[in-house]
């Protein structure tokens, strides 16, 4: 298993960890640091180990942070 697996399996476990505290901001804060994490360790998975590695992990990511997808799709859908 390579780096950039191990770190995205660790990304995972922690995002589940965050979400089981309460907190009260609504994980906004938390949200963000993943994101701001993710996205470029999502790039690299990718990179190093191909597309279907790095689409596996987009899917497991959108499935833990979907409430920001969810906000973002219906912005768009407002605006547009």
């Amino acid at each position: 298993m390579t780096l950039p697996l191990i770190l995205g399996c660790l990304w995972l476990v922690l995002a589940n960890v965050i979400a089981m505290f309460p907190t009260r901001d609504k994980h906004i804060r938390a949200g963000m640091v993943l994101a701001v994490v993710g996205i470029p360790l999502l790039g690299w998975i990718t990179w190093s180990n191909g597309p279907l590695w790095g689409l596996a992990f987009l899917i497991g990511g959108a499935s833990i942070m979907r409430w920001p997808l969810i906000w973002f799709w219906r912005s768009v859908r407002r605006t547009g």
